[in-house]
């Protein structure tokens, strides 16, 4: 029924609204949910925690529909219930906000919300659904104009439109997954603003996230999975990054990394007033300039969609320069195939680990020789050398903690972390002079995240120019020397890390160029 939500009150006494008892689910060879018991209190913010392959998303694809468990129950408000589809979880009062939005981009607000909309009139449904957009937004905080189209939004509005469409369909439960991945640190706040609103009024909401300092911020209680069960659950005001890193992939966790001091030497990588176009023949990057010297690291922050894949691909040469020059140690490469910048000793970590960073049939020990197959000591007259691809491979495997049943598994087997632990294994064998590393811990656990940025400190303090492009500001902040902030396709500014604030850095990515730009 359209309509804003009624006022609800918030009483203990209240059955959960939602209990989920007992849930197995299984699939060829993986036992994803092992007898999980998980629950939702009206008026509380549950936050649910584990590794990569933890059991997390499955249980809240049963939750949401999109999956049958194979043994136990649901309780919605105390009645137990079978939810076989999505609609059905909507109709019990479920909603979902998924990590990648599901909008269409060249409608507006209205039309996004409206598509699916019980209630809504044949004619002209968006300007009744626009009515009552307007008095959601004023009384959630959540200001959006329903007359925009969805391509003009920020990724922090899209978010509040995707939350709009839950509650206009009447959520009681909502769910978000890794919610503030895309957010800048303004939005994320004003996110937390609208959930603690939604709490107040008795809503239920289940955040799903891999940033702790986050959870212990906005959540009551958290729950921890790992292999598919749960840990346990505790109060959020008794938790600490420690105790929930711990739980999560059962051992300690270090979590200040041990940072030398930077000394830079000469500039390994040379970007000179780079134009690039986008897929859509848009102008991606308009005139950028920056230099990564041997030593350190170059963080590029900035909202996801504002450069930086066309930056990293037009670097790695997977992208035509329309303008201006990238060197490599000193060395012109515009023109240049992928081969050609990875044999002068480029290193390229890409943002999509399974389409570009592996074949995902061939296995692992051929996935770790890919760049250097045609070369000895693993080629010879045309032919493989395969024991010499094996003795690689198991040295490799060992020294990264790739975790694999056989260097023959193949790729597509592994674990997210485990992917991304054999591209660095390939990418830097034979000490690199760049490190183009985008987005290299996005959705990976903390056991992983940790491994995984020790190993580009490790390649910075042996003398690479590591260019970090990331959406996790707080990696940034902690990894990089200097960070460089991109907008729209230009350099907002590029600041010491030392002397960077997350308000600065913020500002930079809402577009508000700083006054200085350093090169």
């Amino acid at each position: 029924m359209l309509g804003v939500p009624k006022e609800r009150p918030t009483h203990a006494e209240q059955p959960p609204l939602v209990l989920l008892r007992d849930i197995t689910k299984s699939f060829p060879g993986v036992l994803a949910n092992d007898h999980v018991n998980f629950e939702v209190r009206p008026g509380e913010i549950h936050a649910l925690l584990g590794e990569n392959g933890a059991g997390k998303t499955t249980l809240m694809n049963i939750l949401y529909g999109l999956y049958r468990p194979d043994s136990g129950e649901i309780y919605i408000r105390g009645e137990k219930v079978q939810i076989r589809s999505p609609r059905d979880a909507i109709q019990l009062g479920i909603g979902m906000v998924h990590q990648h939005f599901k909008l269409v981009l060249p409608h507006t607000v209205a039309e996004n919300v409206a598509l699916g909309l019980n209630g809504t009139p044949f004619w002209a449904p968006a300007k009744v659904v626009a009515q009552k957009l307007r008095e959601l937004s004023t009384r959630y905080g959540l200001h959006v104009d329903p007359e925009r189209r969805v391509w003009e939004l920020s990724a922090g509005e899209q978010q509040r439109v995707e939350i709009l469409k839950a509650l206009i369909r009447g959520a009681e439960v909502l769910i978000l997954d890794e919610p503030t991945s895309v957010l800048t640190p303004q939005e994320t706040a004003e996110l937390f603003k609208v959930l603690r609103r939604m709490k107040e009024e008795g809503h239920g909401i289940i955040f799903i996230s891999h940033k702790l300092d986050e959870v212990l911020e906005i959540a009551d209680r958290i729950t921890v999975m790992r292999r598919g069960k749960v840990v346990g659950t505790l109060l959020a005001q008794e938790a600490d990054k420690a105790t929930l890193a711990r739980m999560m992939v059962g051992r300690e966790v270090v979590f200040r990394l041990s940072k030398t001091t930077c000394n830079p030497g000469e500039a390994a990588l040379r970007v000179e007033d780079l134009y690039v176009r986008s897929d859509r023949g848009l102008w991606a990057l308009k005139g950028i300039s920056f230099a990564v010297c041997r030593g350190e690291i170059l963080g590029v922050a900035g909202i996801a969609g504002n450069g930086q894949r066309e930056l990293v691909e037009a670097l790695a040469g997977l992208r035509r320069v329309e303008r201006g020059r990238i060197l490599i140690l000193g060395k012109e490469v515009n023109g240049r195939s992928a081969r050609a910048i990875s044999d002068l000793g480029v290193a390229h970590i890409p943002e999509e680990r399974i389409r570009m960073g592996i074949v995902p049939g061939l296995p692992v020990e051929e996935n770790l020789i890919l760049k250097k197959h045609h070369r000895p000591p693993f080629c010879w007259r045309g032919f493989l050398r395969f024991l010499a691809i094996r003795e690689f491979a198991k040295r490799a495997i060992e020294e990264y903690g790739i975790i694999t049943p056989s260097p023959k598994t193949p790729a597509k087997l592994l674990s997210g972390g485990n992917i991304q632990r054999l591209i660095l294994a390939r990418e830097l064998s034979g000490r690199p002079a760049v490190v183009i590393a985008a987005h290299p811990t996005y959705g990976l656990d903390v056991g992983a995240t940790e491994q995984i940025r020790q190993i580009l400190l490790r390649q910075r303090d042996e003398g690479a120019a590591v260019l970090l492009v990331s959406e996790d500001l707080e990696e940034i902040m902690e990894l990089a020397d200097r960070i460089a902030v991109i907008f729209r396709g230009e350099i907002m500014g590029i600041v010491p890390a030392a002397e960077a604030t997350l308000e600065e850095i913020g500002l930079m990515m809402a577009g508000e160029k700083r006054v200085k730009v350093e090169g």
